[in-house]
């Protein structure tokens, strides 16, 4: 057996574990497809590792956690296998979309924060935001886990401030060092799947 036939088959894998059907490849897969790319290996590993092989998520939330990066980085047909995904995992429909919601809010903030971050001026730090944010005040996810949620977007997003503060609460919240590193590292993961697949 040729190495690229080796080399089709893994990313075959990594679809069929995935839930895409009919995936047509993106020119960063084809890239990688048509010579022997041995990181279509890492990247089947590196996946099935963040998704099924963790220490402090359970499936369900690692399943979410991807779910919202798919959100934020705004790729439909990994929003939709994640979704499914997710469900498969016990996740309603209400989590489901807390966990849009979520990534919304998060998009909506980390520009904003960002902003205040860079500039560093007394105005635009004391003036309120005025943003409106009373989904955290009781999210259907548990507050630990939405503010983990909103730890890995901001992450993904840049947002200094943001992670700074959403890392805090996660602790303050009852989780651990160990777990924020957990889903940080699935947010960044299923960024590096997405380069590839889109």
């Amino acid at each position: 057996m040729s190495v690229e036939v080796i080399q089709n088959e893994t990313f075959q894998n990594l679809l069929a574990e995935l839930n895409i059907p009919n995936y047509v490849p993106s020119a960063n897969a084809q890239a990688l497809l048509q010579v022997n790319a041995r990181y279509i290996k890492d990247l089947k590993i590196n996946t099935g590792n963040v998704l099924n092989n963790t220490q402090y998520l359970t499936r369900k939330e690692a399943l979410l956690l991807a779910l919202g990066v798919a959100v934020n980085e705004r790729v439909i047909f990994l929003q939709e296998a994640f979704t499914g995904l997710a469900k498969d995992a016990g996740a309603t429909e209400a989590e489901i979309a807390e966990m849009i919601a979520c990534t919304s809010l998060m998009a909506t903030n980390n520009v904003f924060y960002r902003f205040r971050h860079f500039m560093q001026k007394e105005y635009y730090t004391a003036t309120p935001a005025g943003i409106k944010m009373s989904i955290m005040m009781n999210p259907v996810l548990g507050k630990e886990f939405f503010e983990l949620a909103s730890l890995v977007i901001s992450s993904i997003n840049g947002c200094e401030m943001c992670v700074t503060s959403h890392e805090q609460s996660v602790l303050q919240h009852g989780s651990s060092e160990g777990k924020v590193l957990e889903a940080v590292k699935l947010g960044a993961v299923i960024k590096g799947l997405i380069t590839i697949l889109t």
